[in-house]
């Protein structure tokens, strides 16, 4: 990776319009509403009495793969999303335009056997200048270790409570969510193309990280915010292993607080956690 032309690269504000129709397929592929008799899940699918899932953020007004900006050098199929976070400062409408500006924080290096992390940061704000909120990204660089440190890294996540969990949900996954799901943005190969899963050491393509965040988050607004988007303000996770399409997700919680929540998430099928250090917050 080529670290001063890292540094130097700009980013240009992205003006981006997203309709009820892109609110409800970001939901159907973090798969939302399973049971359609269930008035309350129908709350994300439907355009009566529409909510967007709080963490539609971290799609909307997205840059692209600009990692693979041939002039940063960076040994992209070796890229893997290792921490997701978001915050708002208002409910993010069902419709609408935003802009989004972004920059990158910061670069820590692990060594040239380890790798390297960048850290993301994307600002949301309304047309009319009103912040929205951010949304942080850290990107594990597994081949561009040995290239230096800069800047600040992202907060440490804190470790999951010991105690017995509050509660638990599970959603399952269908063979095609990792289909639907790249339909709103994400349309890095590994998630549809068995031969690109399989160069990459996947024996078949597997679950976009963002969308195992995405359905940790409609569990955690079903189960701690009683259907209500709107009160998940905060949430950040760290990703340790892949989910692959047709799994079931299952989301651990914890009340440590009166508006703060640990989690973590788990494919139930491998007994594996696919999310660590979950933290939200809650608007009472």
């Amino acid at each position: 990776m080529n670290l001063d032309k890292l540094i130097a690269r700009q980013f240009p504000a992205i003006r981006a319009t997203y309709a009820k129709r892109d609110t409800m397929l970001y939901a159907l592929g973090v798969s939302a509403c399973q049971d359609i008799l269930n008035a309350d899940e129908l709350k994300f699918v439907y355009e009566g009495a529409l909510q967007a899932l709080p963490s539609l953020s971290c799609v909307l007004a997205h840059p692209g793969f600009w990692v693979k900006a041939p002039e940063l050098e960076v040994n992209w199929m070796k890229m893997v999303h290792a921490e997701q976070h978001f915050t708002l400062t208002r409910t993010l409408p069902p419709d609408g335009e935003v802009i989004g500006s972004f920059r990158i924080t910061g670069v820590v290096d692990k060594g040239a056997d380890s790798g390297a992390i960048i850290y993301f940061e994307k600002t949301l704000h309304t047309v009319e200048g009103a912040t929205l909120g951010t949304v942080e990204s850290a990107y594990f660089l597994r081949g561009d270790g040995g290239c230096g440190n800069w800047g600040r890294p992202a907060r440490e996540l804190p470790k999951i409570a010991t105690n017995a969990a509050t509660g638990s949900i599970d959603i399952p996954t269908l063979p095609i969510s990792a289909l639907i799901y790249r339909l709103s943005g994400d349309y890095n190969p590994l998630h549809a193309d068995p031969m690109f899963a399989r160069r990459a050491g996947f024996d078949r393509p597997i679950l976009q990280g963002l969308c195992t965040y995405g359905v940790a988050c409609l569990a955690l607004v079903r189960a701690a915010c009683n259907f209500d988007a709107g009160r998940l303000i905060s949430m950040g996770a760290r990703f340790t292993k892949p989910v692959y399409p047709g799994e079931t997700i299952r989301t651990e919680y914890w009340e440590v607080g009166a508006d703060e929540l640990q989690f973590r998430s788990l494919s139930v099928e491998r007994n594996e956690v696919v999310l660590d250090r979950g933290v939200a917050r809650i608007k009472n």
